[in-house]
């Protein structure tokens, strides 16, 4: 198994795979329960979203390809290992997509009063589906205190193989601000 620093790149030899992200919260004063999402961005060479069905997330849960798959909104992030977890077989992958982008946000962050300075052992990993192996990992060790949106990774094709990318950037807009981004 692989632990990835921030930026760090490393092929990805498996055609199909699980992303699992976890995270947990602190106790807040905010009077809210956290809800964090994970999203994934399935993008062309022109760095945008291929079409909206190229955004899969709790609402849209598998993109038209069937190469990405969302397993479906953890709305408390409670217990061990992963909270979200996104299936990828890249034998699927629509021949136009060039990147895949994983982003946690926090559900009503402005109305709760809530940004990733309250979360803690943030993590986001590969591992083969079948055996449960984890090949790689990436632990966000960064504060955001103000961010409600973050990027843990990405993956992304050159020169024909897949490659991940462990990312670690945050953003205060939260989804909206990355679907304008990558839309």
């Amino acid at each position: 198994m692989i632990n990835l620093e921030k930026g760090q790149r490393v092929a990805v030899e498996l055609p199909r795979f699980t992303i699992g992200l976890g995270w947990d919260t602190n106790t807040s004063d905010t009077g809210a329960d956290f809800d964090l999402d994970a999203s994934a961005f399935i993008l062309g060479s022109n760095g945008k979203i291929l079409a909206d069905e190229y955004f899969v997330f709790y609402n849209n849960l598998k993109s038209p390809d069937g190469a990405v798959e969302h397993t479906g909104d953890n709305l408390t992030g409670e217990g061990e290992g992963d909270d979200e977890s996104i299936k990828i077989d890249l034998s699927k992958i629509d021949p136009r997509a060039e990147e895949i982008i994983f982003v946690v946000t926090i559900h009503q962050a402005a109305e709760r009063r809530q940004n990733f300075g309250q979360v803690r052992n943030a993590f986001i990993r590969i591992y083969d589906t079948t055996t449960g192996e984890e090949t790689l990992r990436y632990d966000l060790d960064e504060d955001f205190s103000v961010e409600t949106a973050v990027e843990f990774g990405r993956l992304y094709k050159r020169n024909g193989a897949w490659k991940f990318e462990a990312i670690g950037s945050g953003m205060k807009g939260g989804l909206a601000e990355y679907l304008q981004k990558y839309n």
